[in-house]
C-alpha cells in the first residue's frame, strides 16, 4: 500500500475507512515514500491499522517512514511498538 501527500486531521477518517484491507496469513507493507506531510494523526492510524493486522493475523510492515514521522513516534514512545523502517 502506498501512502501519498498529507497525513493529517483532515484527512486521516478518509485514509483510517479506506484504509488496511488485511488477508489472512499475509504481509502487508505500507510505503511512506510520497508522504509530503504528516502530524500526530499519522501516529494514531499507524497504530490502528498495527491493530487491524494483528487482529487479522497479518504481518505489517512500515517502510521509507520520513524523519518527522520518525520524530513523532518517538516524542510519543511509541517507535519501538511500531516496525518501522526509515529506507528501503
Amino acid at each position: 500500500m502506498q501512502v501519498s501527500g498529507d497525513v493529517t486531521m483532515e484527512n486521516v477518517l478518509a485514509l483510517f475507512n479506506d484504509g488496511l484491507k488485511p488477508r489472512a496469513n499475509s504481509d502487508m507493507v505500507v510505503d511512506f515514500a510520497l508522504l509530503e506531510k504528516v502530524d500526530s494523526s499519522a501516529v494514531s492510524l499507524m497504530l490502528v491499522w498495527l491493530r487491524e493486522a494483528q487482529n487479522n493475523k497479518v504481518s505489517l510492515r512500515f517502510i521509507n517512514v520520513p524523519e518527522n514521522l520518525l520524530s513523532l513516534s518517538k516524542l510519543y514512545g511509541l517507535a519501538e511498538l511500531l516496525p518501522l523502517s526509515t529506507a528501503e
